[in-house]
């Protein structure tokens, strides 16, 4: 998966601060699973950070996916605090199409 459409995936309005860490978790666990098995992490990283840094400001998904890289590039040998978000209630098809 290319970093253009995760960062169109992150280029969201969420609700909260904690929707906006998840999403922004999600996107950094979809774009590392996207990742070509032969990649050197540390370049694919450096050139995804490079990507997503100028909508760092304005989308706070974003900021969460470049905190997430710039932690995994700095020290790579630390996990990092990732989770799948809690299952509930949202909205459904109603508020996706608001959001839109």
């Amino acid at each position: 998966m290319s970093i253009e459409r995760t960062l169109t995936q992150l280029q969201v309005n969420p609700s909260t601060p904690e929707r906006a860490r998840e999403i922004g978790q999600l996107g950094y666990m979809q774009w590392l699973g996207g990742l070509p098995a032969n990649a050197c992490y540390l370049t694919e990283a450096s050139r995804a950070y490079l990507s997503a840094a100028p909508f760092r400001d304005t989308d706070p998904a974003v900021a969460e996916f470049c905190d997430l890289l710039n932690r995994s590039i700095e020290t790579p040998l630390q996990p990092l605090d990732l989770a799948l978000p809690k299952p509930r209630r949202r909205g459904g098809a109603r508020e996706r199409r608001l959001s839109l």
